[in-house]
């Protein structure tokens, strides 16, 4: 008699746990988290740029006034990331329409000056933080500008073209907006030195300090 209550126990303790289970709501599926691949700025690129330079222009006659104008011209670099700093190099040449134009008299003789900006180029290290798309840098290094002067002096004239070698240090953003197609807004800063002209013993001793704002666009390999 004893074993059949026992039996019968725990049979009921039994369809009691099961029909308890069975009232339990059902689990929900762990969703796996899609893993989203951070955009990387390593690699080469090429591009191109246009923009505009203004430059604190002075020489020892004190006639001149700023070298304005629009430039435009080509980049290539390459950038390597780690993590979120990204370093890199890039070489840029740039043709320019910047000159200014003066004229008046030194000791009394009619003085005739232009001056411009022919061309420039840079060759400059990049350090630079990235947010996925979007890299914000610093950049610096060594710069060449081609100057062309026109000295005239009583009618009688002189022309030079020097290029002369100097310093440069900006910034910029850039944003990586389709495939391998990035967009830049840089600002730069160009230190080329003083170069010279003299005719009938007037000397026109000038330096162009010049300020060069662009937009580019460049192409990732």
């Amino acid at each position: 008699m004893l074993r059949k209550i026992l039996l019968a126990s725990a049979a009921l303790v039994a369809f009691a746990g099961a029909a308890s289970a069975a009232d339990m709501p059902a689990r929900m599926p762990v969703k796996a988290v899609p893993y989203v691949q951070m955009f990387n700025w390593t690699g080469f690129y090429v591009g191109a740029n246009i923009g505009y330079g203004w430059s604190r222009t002075s020489d020892d006659l004190g006639l001149l006034g700023n070298t304005n104008g629009v430039i435009g011209g080509g980049q290539i670099g390459y950038n390597w990331q780690m993590n979120n700093l990204v370093l890199g190099v890039e070489a840029d040449f740039q043709g320019s329409g910047q000159k200014a134009t003066a004229t008046g008299l030194v000791l009394g003789s009619p003085v005739s000056i232009s001056d411009r900006v022919r061309y420039f180029g840079t060759v400059r290290g990049r350090v630079g933080y990235a947010w996925d798309r979007t890299l914000l840098y610093v950049t610096g290094g060594y710069a060449y500008t081609n100057i062309g002067s026109d000295l005239t002096v009583d009618g009688f004239n002189t022309s030079s073209n020097t290029t002369k070698s100097g310093g440069t240090v900006g910034a910029g953003v850039e944003y990586a907006f389709a495939g391998p197609w990035s967009a830049k807004l840089e600002y730069l800063y160009i230190d080329s030195g003083t170069q010279s002209a003299t005719v009938l013993g007037v000397t026109e001793n000038v330096r162009i300090k010049n300020n060069v704002v662009r937009a580019g666009l460049n192409y990732r390999f």
